[in-house]
């Protein structure tokens, strides 16, 4: 119960009633957090109540306000930054409300209390939560007299976070027109089957996904690490036939073979040491559904022979039975590796490729997709900042000339990863080219490249490529490229390709 603990409950709630509706009136950030302070020193009973604020960019915990005495200050008068205090952070860090009492006669440092003739006695700190998890702040309350403040927690921390998310919404109406950021219209229509991007590459790519969509055929696809296959794996499923059935995906490397075939056939109880008692497979829970196979190139041969068996015959024997039974599932395959090469030595087997690329698509490269980059990169920030809770943020255009101009090794995750960051480090309303952490050979103030620079550009690119098709390989690169690896290892030399570029 909320007010189990609290002596006077009725009471208690009438006047928790009216600080909201209080809080619900206020009309800009400081007169409600101001509110929100003093009605918490009034609650709990206590002569100082204090609101910390986290800075969402930066490690700093910030008073915002306090109220001492009935007084009430705001952080211009106050210091700046309590990061280090260590029973505030214990409280934020790990997400536990802390009630002390005797406080003048235990070991923990109370630096960050106001000095006072009489000791500081019972102390009570309250994480403030918002909505989505998020630890936005802290609300302390501390009092000279003995009080068991343990049965206020819930109720004020309850009263903080709904004040943080009035504060939020103050902040979306009163935001000046003029700074008003325009909605962007890059919310795919529905024959883009929810992938982002208008360039040749994806529209080739969203052109494939159509006309496999309706069909029966298993599905093959290919393309660099990052690059989005796991995304068009359930545009697949999302706008086909299966839509309302699962959709299951296995990492046939993140197991070792005995434990992958369990995970995908199921087994019977009795049929190893610790199997227990039936457990059904992969390939059942996707019955009717779809079951993507990522990493499909790392998968055992033993494995790939059973494999073939289900994709022919439709059928799968959990390990432990004699029997073997229908399944209905519609396999998708997705991989980073070169199959063909695999076959040719001996590490995946010719038949089963034949049967998996019954449809393969080549996903694109990132910096083939140069006119998605942006457009991908908007999406992002706006996710990421709707994950904050923050307003929408504008962009530089030196900031979109950075991101274009990079060539984006990691593709599609690794420019997610950097527009996150970005949102985080960004305190004002605009990102610019200093919060992005990019290495561009050739920056945008730069003139253009020459055709020697062009040249040695796309002979550095193609290595590359060849080099992370093979998984860092220097003879078989050399081989495909037509080189003899001594002549590789000094082009590599010469293009400045070290060891982690040609990993993915």
């Amino acid at each position: 119960m909320l007010l189990a603990h609290v002596s006077q409950p009725l009471a208690y709630a009438e006047a928790l009633l009216g600080q909201l509706s209080s809080l619900s009136r206020s009309v800009d950030d400081a007169t409600l957090l101001g509110d929100f302070v003093q009605g918490a020193a009034r609650l709990s009973g206590c002569e100082l109540a204090q609101l910390y604020l986290l800075d969402a960019t930066g490690p700093s915990l910030e008073i915002n306000s306090e109220c001492l005495d009935g007084r009430l200050q705001f952080r211009e008068s106050l210091p700046c930054n309590y990061y280090d205090e260590q029973l505030l952070q214990f409280s934020l860090c790990q997400n536990r409300v802390v009630c002390l009492d005797a406080l003048s006669g235990s070991v923990h440092n109370t630096r960050f209390l106001p000095v006072r003739a009489a000791p500081w006695q019972s102390l009570l700190c309250v994480p403030l939560v918002t909505a989505p998890g998020v630890i936005k702040g802290l609300l302390l309350c501390a009092s000279v007299k003995h009080i068991d403040l343990c049965g206020f927690a819930e109720s004020l921390g309850l009263l903080g976070a709904f004040a943080l998310s009035q504060i939020h919404l103050l902040q979306r109406q009163h935001r000046p027109a003029s700074k008003t950021l325009p909605i962007a219209n890059n919310v795919p229509s529905a024959s883009g089957y929810g992938l982002i991007g208008r360039s040749a590459a994806m529209r080739q790519t969203c052109l494939l996904v159509s006309k496999v969509i309706n069909s029966p055929y298993t599905v093959l696809l290919c393309g660099e690490t990052g690059t989005g296959k796991e995304v068009v794996a359930r545009a697949v499923h999302d706008y086909g036939p299966r839509r309302s059935e699962a959709f299951i995906v296995q990492n046939c490397a993140a197991l070792p073979e005995h434990l992958l075939e369990s995970e995908l056939f199921g087994y019977r109880k009795g049929a190893f040491t610790g199997a227990d008692r039936d457990r059904i497979g992969l390939f059942d829970a996707a019955d009717k559904g779809t079951l993507l196979l990522d990493e499909i190139g790392d998968m055992p041969l033993s494995l790939q022979a059973k494999l073939l068996r289900v994709l022919q015959e439709g059928e799968v024997r959990p390990l432990g039975s004699n029997h073997t039974h229908k399944i209905d599932v519609r396999i998708i395959a997705a991989t980073h590796r070169d199959l063909k090469l695999l076959m040719s030595e001996g590490k995946f087997r010719e038949d089963l490729y034949y049967r998996l690329a019954q449809f393969p698509i080549q996903l694109p490269a990132l910096r083939q997709r140069g006119p998605d980059i942006t457009e991908l990169a908007r999406h992002f920030a706006e996710k990421a900042c709707a994950l904050l809770q923050r307003d929408r943020l504008g962009w530089s255009d030196a900031a979109l000339a950075h991101l274009t101009d990079y060539s984006f090794p990691g593709n599609i995750r690794e420019l997610k990863g950097i527009v996150e960051r970005a949102v985080l480090l960004c305190e004002g309303g605009e990102l610019q080219v200093e919060h992005f952490a990019l290495h561009n050979k050739n920056p945008p103030d730069q003139g253009p490249l020459s055709l020697r620079e062009q040249m040695e550009q796309i002979e550095r690119n193609l290595v590359i490529d060849c080099l992370r098709k093979n998984d860092g390989n220097q003879t078989i690169a050399a081989r495909q490229l037509g080189l003899p690896r001594r002549t590789l290892q000094y082009r590599m030399s010469r293009l400045k390709i070290r060891r982690k570029d040609a990993k993915d």
